[in-house]
């Protein structure tokens, strides 16, 4: 089981590196450093609002708070010491929000920064890596087409070996219509095969067969005779050469047979 499932990785690797395209997966790396910064700005944006909401509600309770202290003096000038002690109580308790908020203000205000600069940074980085995808992204093109051209003048393309193919598989074809169109002219010039359109050679060419075959077996004929002719010349010089030799030979008075 366990190399069955190594061999399926390997595989499953195999089959991605072929579908994965650089081009591609540079592009999608850049769309999620783009949400990722998206997302870094939304945050500083938050951590604005809540800033500029504390700075509101500040505002706000120092108002009160002033107001709290105008009203303990006139109180206080009106001879109403208890209103004016009230008023300064509450002033206190506002003073008390108002340095709670502060302290929230200030840490908003440092997150506002850390953010903004985390933002700044990352934007940095973002362009910087879309130009360097870019690069790459151009370079990849670049020897992507340099090697479908080298492979097309070489003939190891996929492309280019199915045409080499089909050229082959074109000439073979034609050579062997040309060779069977040979023979067939051969056997039919040699009457080994008939012709069976029905159409009858003219005239002038059959002339042209028939003086030829004529003219062949005149010659064969000739040369049978020559043949003949100078055996026989032989055959009868030999033979007269002999009887004047047997003649020379026999005595005058011997009676000769004549030879049968």
């Amino acid at each position: 089981m366990k190399r069955m499932g190594m061999i399926f990785r390997a595989k499953a690797n195999k089959a991605l590196d072929r579908a994965e395209d650089p081009r591609e997966t540079l592009d999608y790396s850049y769309q999620k450093q783009l949400e990722l910064l998206q997302k870094v700005r939304r945050g500083v944006a938050d951590v604005a609002t809540s800033r500029k909401r504390l700075e509101l509600q500040l505002n706000q309770l120092q108002k009160q708070s002033s107001t709290l202290e105008d009203q303990g003096r006139k109180a206080l000038a009106l001879g109403r010491e208890d209103l004016a002690r009230e008023a300064l109580s509450r002033r206190a308790a506002l003073q008390q929000q108002v340095s709670d908020l502060e302290v929230q203000h200030q840490t908003l205000q440092g997150e506002e920064e850390k953010l903004t600069l985390a933002a700044q940074r990352l934007q940095a980085k973002v362009d910087a890596f879309r130009t360097k995808k870019e690069t790459i992204k151009a370079t990849y093109t670049a020897a992507e087409a340099q090697t479908r051209i080298g492979e097309a003048f070489s003939g190891i393309s996929e492309e280019m070996g199915d045409v080499g193919m089909a050229i082959q598989r074109a000439e073979d074809k034609t050579a062997t219509l040309q060779a069977r169109a040979g023979a067939i002219d051969e056997l039919l010039a040699s009457g080994a095969l008939d012709d069976s359109s029905g159409l009858a050679k003219d005239d002038i060419q059959s002339e042209l067969d028939r003086l030829s075959g004529g003219t062949d077996v005149e010659l064969e004929l000739q040369r049978m005779k020559a043949e003949l002719a100078g055996g026989s010349s032989t055959s009868q010089q030999a033979i007269e050469g002999g009887q004047g030799q047997s003649q020379q030979a026999q005595p005058r008075d011997t009676p000769r047979f004549d030879k049968q």
